[in-house]
């Protein structure tokens, strides 16, 4: 899994599994698209106008939380 941002196009995308094969981009709103495979795997998902969704919430960072366990990990978003 993997989070990437392209601050050229204010785009962030959210790797789940990489492409192997074409997928279905579904438009769910203005700013959220998601790839599917024909299976329905979801491939990734792909924010737009990504500088303010990423920055909504805990302060611009992605927090990574075990439930389990309770740890977190927190990361700062380089979004301007």
């Amino acid at each position: 899994m993997k989070l990437t941002y392209d601050p050229r196009y204010n785009i962030a995308y959210l790797r789940l599994h990489a492409k192997t094969a074409e997928v279905e981009t579904i438009h769910v709103s203005d700013e959220i698209n998601v790839d599917l495979a024909p299976d329905g795997t979801v491939y990734g998902i792909e924010l737009l106008n990504a500088n303010i969704q990423l920055a909504r919430e805990d302060a611009g960072q992605l927090v990574l939380q075990n439930e389990a366990t309770g740890e977190r990990t927190a990361v700062k978003l380089p979004i301007a």
